[in-house]
């Protein structure tokens, strides 16, 4: 059968995203024009959001190896061997363009979307985290765009019953026109368990299971990988629908053949649909593939080739399975009331070759295609670094100004996001959210997962490459702060338009910082995701790399939490203070200002206190700990008040530093802890060449002290806390 002839305009090939070289490049490998069908396919695979051709070149020299590392970056989701003949597996992923669309169905399918990569693998899903960043407070639709996310994520993380246990949320005008919605999924599997996509076995027949095909997210992953314009509500019919109950099913289906000696490979449906999960399997494995679309469960009629192909409709897969298997796949589905199809077969021609209803619809030689995709050494420019901070008035009060911080947007109590979340479903959680860290009890060990998302965009926008090192250092912090050995981490990369060398410096900047730390740390980057061209009307969001990280705590009854534990206990700031207030969130909300640079990072220094701190948490010296971050000493100590009941803190801010900057400095690698042994604690810092420091007492009563004129109830400052976000969102 020969391919329809059709007339590839400049329109339509513009339409799909691809430049006049890219489809250059696509007569060249043809040896003829495309079909619509073939177009289609190529502009998924080569869009931003599949082919990574604007970042694979600074990816490519993230550090990916380590000794617990058995799997990274290419596969659906990292793995990593935390002992007793278990892995972790993971990863993050971002679905900020269509969450801006359609918040609730945005949101949504993107927690289905990461948790199909990480139970292909083999893995139960055991946590759910997400890092989300919306716009001002005021702009007109940020109130609307939180409730819906919020929504999406409770309703399908709640329905699928998995555990959201940590995550970040923050607002600022840079992402009025293009929020950030990164959802990250933990799971568990046996170390000789883990299953990989790369196809193999000539002849061997090609399984859709899950859901039906249906139109929507139909140039969902060509949508990604551009700016948004006037008319992105236009784009609605993009954003996918998930179906969390659907998705349950999928899951029990597949961990459940997973038992069985019956799959060659599995890959999710995700970006691009059947086009990159089809070609990704094949290629891996150096076949061909022979698809025949008539065969494609569908939940609508007439549906071409090009819409199949390009369908991003949820809760699907795509499996290869040993022949003598497909009975015993075809009853499990069926037993989970999901379709089940042999679409397919794969074939010695090295080529996607696409039928429907007898006629072929396709025929594109996959080696090419993939190996040919795009990689751009983008044009950048480095950051210019910032302006030396001038002076920075003190407050009239010190308690005054932690109270504005404290109840300000940024760090304000998320309780109003993570109770619509069901954070103990599995009744394996360990630390609730509102600390450093979720942890997570490994069903029958002593084990614990620890897990963390973090970045500091404002850094990041000042100084790329500190700011991609400070990503990496304080969820290293957050993950020791609760007695967790650090792993390894996941990192999901959100800038704007890398066609602008100042963005792409951006990148590189954030990149080059993130290698330093990860290598300084020992703490490799297993899986990932990068969104590019988040830009509205050319305003590009802040630079944001979210780093989510891994680590294992070998005695999960031996960890820490934020909360004050007894009177008469004393505080011990672990690492130095020299009152760094370059942009600061002091100097945001006290003074109105964004300036100066970012705090400097000490990897040397991270390393060898959080290591200090891991071991002070394992041999059970302390149970008391809080990493510092915004806001500096002040903010963690009310923090560690307010999570305890009738405890409150005296400081004793020393002498030789303006008290707001001592209080309110965001100087880097901090940590706080409370303990009845301060000898043993300091001699041990000692004893490691660690800085540590007496600067409070735990007191019986609910009062921070600050200075011997200057204090404020618990309660009071628990009140701002509380009160911002169900008021912000009228539901106080």
């Amino acid at each position: 059968m020969s391919i329809p002839n059709v007339t590839i305009t400049d329109e339509i090939v513009a339409e799909h995203g691809l430049s006049p070289d890219e489809y250059a490049q696509i007569l060249k490998i043809l040896g003829r024009e495309p079909n619509m069908t073939e177009l289609g396919v190529f502009s998924a695979m080569y869009s931003e959001h599949c082919s990574y051709k604007s970042s694979k070149k600074w990816l490519k020299t993230l550090p990916t190896e380590g000794p617990h590392v058995i799997q990274g970056p290419g596969e659906n989701a990292g793995v990593i061997d935390i002992g007793d003949g278990l892995a972790a597996v993971f990863k993050i992923e971002s679905h900020n363009h269509p969450s801006f669309i359609e918040p609730y169905q945005g949101a949504a399918t993107g927690v289905g979307g990461i948790l199909r990569d990480v139970f292909t693998m083999g893995a139960r899903p055991v946590a759910n985290l997400n890092a989300l960043r919306f716009g001002a407070p005021d702009h007109a639709k940020t109130r609307h765009l939180v409730s819906g996310v919020v929504s999406g994520i409770g309703g399908y993380g709640n329905c699928i019953g998995v555990p959201t246990v940590a995550g970040e949320v923050n607002f600022d005008a840079a992402y009025n026109g293009n929020i950030l919605v990164n959802a990250m999924t933990v799971g568990l599997a046996p170390t000789d368990r883990i299953f990989y996509s790369a196809a193999a076995g000539l002849g061997n027949p090609v399984i859709y299971v899950g859901a039906k095909t249906g139109r929507d997210g139909i140039h969902g992953a060509t949508m990604a990988s551009a700016e948004f314009s006037e008319d992105s509500e236009e784009k609605r019919p993009t954003v996918q629908v998930g179906d969390p109950f659907t998705e349950k099913l999928l899951l029990e289906a597949c961990l459940e053949l997973m038992q069985e000696d019956a799959i060659i490979a599995i890959q999710d449906m995700g970006a691009a649909g059947l086009t990159s999960s089809s070609v990704e399997m094949a290629g891996k494995g150096g076949l061909g593939i022979e698809l025949h679309l008539d065969r494609v469960p569908v939940r609508e009629t007439a549906m071409t080739p090009y819409e199949i192909m390009l369908s991003e409709s949820q809760e699907r897969m795509l499996i290869v399975l040993k022949p003598e298997a497909e009975d015993i796949a075809r009853r499990i589905f069926e037993r989970w009331d999901l379709d089940f199809a042999v679409i397919g077969h794969l074939t010695d021609s090295r080529n996607l070759v696409l039928y429907m209803n007898g006629e072929m619809a396709a025929d594109i030689p996959i080696d090419p295609m993939v190996e040919a995709s795009p990689e751009y050494a983008r044009p950048w420019e480095p950051t210019p670094s910032p302006a030396p901070l001038g002076p920075v008035a003190a407050p009239e009060s010190l308690s005054a100004a932690l109270k504005t911080l404290v109840g300000c947007p940024d760090l304000a109590s998320r309780r109003w996001i993570w109770e619509q979340y069901d954070h103990l479903v599995m009744s394996d959680t360990a630390i609730r959210p509102g600390g450093d860290a979720g942890v997570v009890r490994v069903q029958d060990t002593n084990k614990a997962l620890a897990v963390t998302v973090d970045c500091t965009p404002r850094y990041c926008l000042a100084d790329p490459e500190t700011g991609g090192a400070q990503a990496v250092a304080e969820t290293w912090r957050n993950l020791s702060a609760v007695g967790a050995r650090p792993l390894a981490v996941t990192n999901n990369m959100n800038f704007g338009n890398p066609e602008k060398p100042r963005i792409m410096g951006q990148f590189v900047g954030c990149a080059t910082g993130m290698r330093a730390a990860c290598l300084a740390l020992d703490y490799p980057v297993v899986s990932g995701n990068v969104s590019l061209y988040n830009e509205t009307e050319g305003e590009a969001i802040l630079p944001t790399p979210v780093i989510g990280g891994v680590g294992v705590l070998d005695d999960v009854s031996k960890r820490a939490t934020v909360a004050f534990k007894a009177a008469g206990e004393t505080i011990i700031l672990i690492g130095e203070t020299e009152g760094h207030l370059g942009q600061s969130v002091y100097l945001r909300e006290i003074e109105g200002r964004c300036e100066g640079p970012a705090p400097a990072v000490d990897l040397a220094a991270e390393r060898a206190r959080g290591e200090l701190v891991q071991g002070l948490i394992a041999d059970g010296t302390i149970t008391t700990c809080h990493d510092i971050s915004d806001g500096g000493i002040a903010v963690a100590v009310a923090e560690m008040a307010m999570a305890a009941r009738g405890l409150g803190a005296a400081l004793t801010i020393p002498e030789g530093v303006a008290p707001h900057a001592w209080a309110f400095g965001e100087d880097q690698g901090r940590y706080l802890i409370a303990t009845a042994e301060p000898e043993v604690v300091l001699a041990r810092a000692r004893e490691g060449g660690v800085s540590a420091s007496v600067v409070g007492e735990v007191n019986g009563i609910p009062l921070l002290t600050l200075t011997p004129s200057d204090d404020i109830s618990i309660d009071e400052l628990r009140d701002a806390h509380e009160a911002w976000l169900p008021n912000y969102m009228g539901e106080a």
